[in-house]
């Protein structure tokens, strides 16, 4: 008996040790306080103007007070615990609010990166609200029609398809999601990469597959903007292509090796040769959108290794070694990226 007690006693003690360690993970945040100076001002063009509002993730709400395009149009922000072992799906709430506090009304086009469930999920509701094309792989067709959007607000793309949306082009190039450091993590979300049937929430995370990477070329007559929404590359995927502006995902680049790191850079930035560089996708997945410039980074994002103050600091030494500016965009705030 007293064997059989002792033992319980060290398992009692592991399960606070544990649950100690968690805790602290949980409540450790990356610190991008230090990063204030680079969020850029709103400025308040009067001339006709090409403005991006940054909603978080890879969100980008690009007008030129015409016509407006959304990037990914993702809001919801499930717990940990669902996203670890339970069940996700669109939160209506959380959708409603985002894209008040985002000035988010008539869309032409909502177009998410990828079709994992922190850049597509949300996407079909916010056609419906919006009456904006769901633009995407078949993966996130099929993540549209399982929410019921009808077939005629969806357009299925490839490799090099071009769309106009007013003075908008939208270009998409087939690019590479980030390849988790972790491979049980990079098999899990990256080994089956497509939808291959109407998926209908609530479902796993993982159910929300790839469904294939793109970036996403918007040119306009005022100035162009090329978002890389996850920090995978193709090498070479990007010559000939040249931007202004490039959103740039640092997500989980801080985890990788400092070849990569380079060659990401090389591939994606200094090949399209923008005048400026803003770092996107180094929030958290699983922290409620905030009213601050910069979010919290807590434990989910950790465990991805998506490393939010290393990502951030990486864009912005990269830029200020090759003479580019770098910057952040502040949350919620319309940013005037070209003007007459």
């Amino acid at each position: 008996m007293k064997v059989f007690r002792y033992v319980l006693m060290g398992l009692g003690s592991l399960a606070v040790v544990v649950g100690v360690a968690l805790l602290a993970l949980t409540q450790t945040r990356d610190d991008l306080s230090k990063f204030s100076a680079y969020v850029e001002q709103r400025n308040n063009e009067t001339a006709r103007a090409v403005t991006v509002t940054y909603m978080g993730n890879t969100n980008l709400l690009i007008s030129d007070g015409e016509t407006s395009i959304l990037t990914d149009g993702w809001f919801t922000r499930p717990s940990t615990l669902d996203v670890a072992i339970g069940k996700i799906e669109p939160d209506l709430d959380a959708i409603a609010n985002g894209m008040e506090r985002g000035g988010v009304g008539k869309l032409a086009a909502i177009i998410p990166v990828h079709s994992h469930f922190d850049h597509a999920m949300d996407a079909p509701e916010v056609a419906r609200r919006t009456g904006g094309l769901l633009v995407g792989s078949e993966s996130t067709a099929n993540i549209g029609r399982g929410w019921g959007l009808p077939e005629e607000q969806i357009r299925v793309i490839g490799d090099g398809d071009v769309l106009r949306f007013g003075d908008f082009t939208v270009t998409m190039i087939l690019s590479r999601h980030f390849a988790f450091p972790n491979a049980a993590m990079r098999d899990a979300a990256l080994e089956e990469p497509v939808i291959a049937e109407p998926l209908v929430p609530p479902v796993g995370a993982l159910d929300y597959k790839e469904g294939g990477s793109y970036t996403i070329h918007v040119a306009h007559p005022l100035g162009s903007l090329l978002l890389q929404g996850s920090a995978g590359f193709i090498p070479g995927g990007l010559d000939g292509v040249k931007a202004d502006i490039v959103a740039l995902g640092v997500g989980g680049v801080a985890a990788q090796t400092t070849s990569y790191q380079s060659d990401y850079w090389e591939h994606v930035v200094r090949v399209t040769q923008p005048r400026k560089v803003y770092a996107v996708h180094w929030d958290s997945l699983t922290d409620p959108l905030a009213d601050q410039p910069v979010m919290p980074n807590l434990l989910w994002s950790r465990v991805l290794d998506f490393q939010a103050e290393a990502g951030v600091a990486y864009a912005l030494e990269h830029a200020a070694k090759d003479g580019i500016e770098g910057a952040l965009f502040p949350m919620w705030e319309p940013v005037t990226l070209f003007s007459e």
